[in-house]
């Protein structure tokens, strides 16, 4: 399995154009060359979701399953936190393309695209299995605009705030867009594919759903923010621009980092900590006044760098938090759909949960984080333990079904306390 590497022949082109050249002409040739890949990355729409990169977008084609399975990874995230996205493709036995989760459709994600369309056929049908994940369905009508004859199947649900807006005005291209069918045999693919449903669940000012996707012909389970399993190295997109490994491996604001593969993953590990817990027990502030007085005598203080801000500091500990997280790359459900989404419906969850591993599925490929995951249906089911009650006292630790840390849930408990009291958001309820 490789990834596509023309891009990166491209990208040491367009990197070396600041190494003086000899001949004026040569360096010209370099800046042309530049600039063209920095259009092949260009995502004009990155305003709708201001995430980091923002308008600049890489994409990585891996092949999962030879002539079968691919996925197209991107990066995006807030505060150097970035993690990758992920679209995949699977081949149609009798020719031509589906796609789960579509990405940005930048001029490097369409050339790769196409040159599977060339090999295997057209774009046959997109998937979107979300109807919360901004990250998500932002791209699908852009996305489906690129490939006309493409039918788009979007997951039942679908909602924007403040405004409940109709599909047309998200971007759907209406005349051929429809509601995923509740069972699968009624889609047009169901004689390749099955998938299972979960939700809508109501979080009162809006809802969550998710569409797990079966591949029978190559035991290949998709989904998209159900389940995550972290990498002990960063993934590969993110190394591409590995500027927020290095500020995440910093231990202070006078820090200045080496490009090493030992610091890329030391910022790695720390990231992962901010990503699922937003402020895990191994973080510790710096107070405000300190923050200001040292941001004045960092030795990067430019605007990338926050201008020398540096407001926080690790203890001891954020080693040992990473690895309970990563779990030995454990199948896990994300902190945030554990404490402030499944856990309002847990019967519902665990249903879906027990449809889903009654495919006998071998591999698994999310949206997030490190994929395919070597899995079994019992390694899926596992991950949703934490909605049912403990089946005895002396249960112990287990890196397959023992919860994350508890101490590490602290703000995500009192922002679920919180949306709680305003009755906005439907309570918690029991485990079952």
């Amino acid at each position: 399995m490789l990834w596509s590497s023309m891009r990166d022949q491209r990208w040491a082109i367009a990197k070396s154009q600041g190494m003086g050249f000899i001949h004026t002409n040569e360096k010209a040739g370099q800046l042309e060359e530049a600039t063209r890949v920095a259009k092949d990355w260009f995502w004009r729409f990155w305003y709708l979701v201001p995430l980091y990169p923002y308008s600049k977008r890489r994409t990585l084609r891996r092949e999962v399953v030879k002539d079968t399975i691919w996925t197209f990874d991107q990066m995006q995230g807030i505060l150097y936190v970035v993690v990758p996205i992920r679209m995949t493709v699977v081949k149609l036995a009798a020719g031509g393309l589906l796609v789960y989760a579509p990405v940005a459709p930048t001029a490097e994600c369409l050339q790769l695209m196409n040159e599977l369309v060339e090999q295997h056929g057209e774009v046959k049908y997109i998937i979107l299995s979300t109807i919360s994940g901004l990250e998500h369905k932002v791209f699908v009508g852009p996305f489906a605009r690129y490939f006309p004859n493409a039918q788009v199947f979007i997951a039942p649900g679908q909602w924007s705030f403040p405004l409940n807006l109709p599909l047309s005005w998200l971007g759907f291209p209406m005349k051929r867009t429809q509601v995923l069918p509740e069972y699968s045999c009624n889609a047009p693919f169901g004689d390749e594919f099955e998938y299972a449903i979960l939700g809508p669940i109501d979080l009162g000012p809006g809802k969550f759903a998710e569409v797990a996707l079966y591949h029978p012909r190559s035991r290949t389970l998709l989904v998209t923010d159900s389940v995550v399993s972290v990498p002990d190295e960063p993934p590969d997109i993110v190394e591409l621009d590995p500027y927020p490994l290095l500020f995440h491996a910093k231990d202070t604001a006078f820090d200045v980092v080496e490009n090493t593969a030992e610091n890329r993953r030391k910022g790695w590990h720390r990231m992962m900590l901010f990503a699922f817990f937003f402020r895990p027990s191994a973080l510790e502030p710096v107070k405000t006044w300190r923050s200001i007085r040292d941001a004045f005598k960092a030795p990067d203080r430019s605007k990338r760098a926050y201008f020398g801000w540096f407001p926080f500091k690790w203890n001891e500990k954020w080693q040992r938090s990473f690895e309970a997280l990563r779990g030995n790359g454990r199948l896990f459900v994300a902190p945030i759909l554990q404490t402030l989404i499944l856990n309002r419906a847990p019967q519902e969850t665990i249903d879906w949960a027990n449809d889903v591993a009654g495919w006998d599925f071998q591999r698994i490929i999310p949206c997030h984080l490190d994929g395919p995951v070597d899995a079994t249906p019992r390694q899926f089911r596992q991950a949703f333990a934490f909605l049912e009650k403990s089946t005895s006292e002396t249960d112990t630790f287990d890196v397959e079904s023992h919860p994350l840390p508890d101490e590490d849930f602290e703000l995500l408990r009192e922002l679920d306390k919180g949306l709680s009291r305003t009755r906005l958001v439907p309570a918690a309820k029991e485990k079952i």
